[in-house]
This record gives structure tokens, C-alpha cells and sequence, in this order.
């Protein structure tokens, strides 16, 4: 099986089980912890490009910071990618990478056929 990297939150419970599902599958994984090692803004919209999203849709909107920033309103790419960059909570989460595709794996029931494409 092929290599997968997944952007892991180990306190989020469904970005756990997205590990899980990753782990039980026997691929090679390379586990980021994104929280800790922020993602470049290459790599944000290198993920952006294969999620096929516009910034706004990769972030968690429910997070305190993302209002505190009036992100709501803001439409620049560049100031939401970079918004990303120094707050990484605002990035959702799981997303599992492989072979130059990625998912969100929500739910986590899209894994395994995302795994098997």
C-alpha cells in the first residue's frame, strides 16, 4: 500500500479514529502534528489545490479565533491561507493525503474508499 500522511489532531476524537482507520489499513503512514509543526503556506495551498477548496472551506469556523479575526468577512486568499499559517487550529481536520489527492476524513466512513481510489 501507499505511503499517507494525515495532519493528526490527537485531541480531536475523529482525527483518532481517522488514524485508526489509517493504521488497520497497513499503508505506511506519516503522521504530522500539526498543532506542533505548522504547515507551511505552501503546503496549505498545495492542500487547498487537491482538497479542490477555497480557503474558507478548510477552516474550522466555529473556532473562537476565527471570529475574533473577522475572518467571516475576509475574502483575500492569501490573508486566509496566512491566517491558517500562524493560527493552525483554524485548519480542519483530518486530512489525509496520498498519491497528489487529499480528503477531509469526514466523516470517517470516506477513509477507506479514499485508501482504495
Amino acid at each position: 500500500m501507499n505511503q499517507v500522511t494525515i495532519w493528526h489532531n490527537p485531541s480531536c476524537s475523529k482525527s483518532r479514529a481517522a488514524l485508526n482507520i489509517l493504521e488497520e489499513s497497513g499503508c505506511e503512514i506519516e503522521v504530522v502534528k500539526y498543532l506542533k509543526i505548522t504547515p507551511t503556506k505552501d503546503e496549505i495551498t498545495t492542500a487547498l489545490t487537491m482538497l479542490g477548496m477555497n480557503p474558507k472551506e478548510l477552516m474550522r469556523t466555529k473556532e473562537d479565533i476565527y471570529t475574533e479575526l473577522n475572518l467571516k468577512v475576509e475574502d483575500d486568499y492569501d490573508k486566509l491561507v496566512d491566517a491558517m499559517v500562524e493560527n493552525p487550529k483554524l485548519i480542519e481536520r483530518p486530512v489525509i493525503f496520498k498519491d497528489g489527492q487529499a480528503i477531509i476524513g469526514r466523516p470517517t466512513s470516506i477513509i477507506a474508499k479514499f485508501l482504495t481510489s
